[in-house]
């Protein structure tokens, strides 16, 4: 176990990119692949990292997080693991709610001093990548940092998303921008050779990103925070302070990463799941397990149907439907003659007996899950959803931006968001 290291994983703010999806959750809370949360990912990577003293810092709608922590994560109890979770909360020295991702780690300090860690390793809880830490802290100590930056090479379209740095000969970082455009772009543009890439490859991606994963020296950490108290940001604010005062280094992640901040890469990334041949992320590595909460759900039996690159979770029941490029999570029932193409469906919390749906039929409520003759295409449907009987959610009329709040519905990007618990009747064409 990497004792000498403490994860403190960020839990994000409102969401608001990604509403309707967050109106009820916290980002990291989000469903993936079905039956994963997008907070298994670091949580897991710290696992399979050995480290296993973990704090995650919410504040926006953490119910769902907090139980989903609480059902997942319980270690030996003679060992000192633990996934604990820190929300923001009021207290007579500090009467304010976290102000930023900074000022989050600022206000709970006193709470994670205690274990004297060495290093702190700081990660974000939105993030969908395969991460063994061993090696980051490994070239933070060869290197003698102070603070070490994660980072991925990306060209220029993606640039003005992220944090981007330069660095020397050594790999010292010696300028950060916060997502610049225009000259400041261009002004931050190194030679990615240096840290590894093929020519072809440097060329195409002459920029690095910061992942939003650091390393910190506890001592440094704690100098930073309390030296620069208006500082709440590590992006726009810890970052640039420390590359002025300490040794900063970047650490050059090779693999698959991607951070689901809108509904369109949220949607991308777990289509992208079931891509062939070969996805850009699989969850079918024994060696290094994504991790969940575990649950005793039947087999999924599937009758009289046509499935084409799929995930279909546990527990699901699919009569003579058709599902194409799709997620089906985890009890999510389809009737006869429904299709899915390509549809994030993120199933639902419980079952319903068949005396609950024959009386939701009787009084003109549809039943959990969706109902015969249904299509359903390029659409995202949350959880508990009730889709009635001929209904069509397939944009018919290619709006790429609606709020439909009230019919239980939203439009992002093209794409169509059945919202949680929300109830389609059935005729229904979206």
């Amino acid at each position: 176990m990497q004792e000498g290291t403490l994860a403190i994983i960020l839990g994000g703010g409102r969401g608001e990119r990604l509403y309707p999806l967050t109106k009820h959750r916290a980002k990291p809370a989000l469903p993936l692949a079905g039956k994963y949360r997008l907070i298994d990912i670091p949580v897991s990577n710290c696992i399979n990292s050995g480290i296993l003293q973990i704090y995650v810092l919410t504040q926006f709608n953490s119910a769902s997080l907090n139980q989903h922590i609480a059902n997942t994560y319980r270690f030996y109890p003679f060992m000192k693991g633990f996934v604990d979770v820190l929300a923001a909360q009021q207290t007579p020295s500090s009467p304010d709610w976290f102000q930023g991702t900074a000022d989050a780690v600022r206000k709970t300090l006193w709470i994670m001093d205690r274990w004297k860690a060495e290093n702190y390793l700081i990660l974000s809880g939105d993030h969908l990548y395969r991460m063994d830490y061993r090696l980051f802290l490994e070239h933070h100590c060869n290197t003698h940092a102070d603070v070490t930056l994660s980072v991925v090479p990306v060209d220029e379209e993606r640039a003005t998303h992220f944090g981007l740095m330069k660095v020397n000969e050594k790999n010292r970082v010696i300028d950060f921008k916060e997502k610049p455009t225009g000259a400041g772009l261009s002004s931050m543009k190194v030679d990615t050779r240096r840290l590894g890439l093929e020519p072809e490859a440097a060329a195409r991606s002459p920029y690095l990103a910061s992942m939003g994963i650091y390393i910190f020296k506890r001592d440094v950490l704690i100098e930073l925070l309390k030296r620069h108290p208006q500082h709440t940001d590590f992006g726009k604010h810890v970052i640039p302070s420390a590359i002025s005062e300490f040794n900063v280094h970047a650490y050059m992640f090779r693999g698959y990463w991607e951070d689901i901040g809108t509904i369109e890469t949220f949607y991308r990334a777990n289509l992208d799941l079931v891509r062939m041949p070969k996805p850009s992320f699989s969850f079918y590595d024994g060696d290094f397990p994504i991790f969940t909460r575990p649950r005793f759900l039947p087999p999924t039996k599937i009758l009289n149907s046509e499935i084409h690159e799929a995930m279909i979770c546990d527990g699901c029941i699919i009569k003579s439907s058709n599902v194409v490029n799709s997620v089906v999570g985890i009890r999510t029932r389809l009737e006869e003659n429904s299709s899915l193409e390509h549809a994030l469906m993120m199933g639902s919390d419980y079952y319903q007996s068949e005396s609950e749906r024959m009386a939701d039929h009787a009084a003109g409520i549809p039943p959990l899950g969706i109902g015969m003759n249904t299509i359903i295409r390029n659409a995202i449907i949350d959880k508990n959803a009730r889709i009635g009987k001929n209904v069509k959610i397939i944009n018919k009329d290619n709006v790429q931006n609606i709020e439909k709040e009230s019919e239980g519905y939203w439009i992002r990007n093209g794409i169509v968001i059945v919202m949680k618990d929300a109830s389609i009747p059935d005729e229904t064409v979206i």
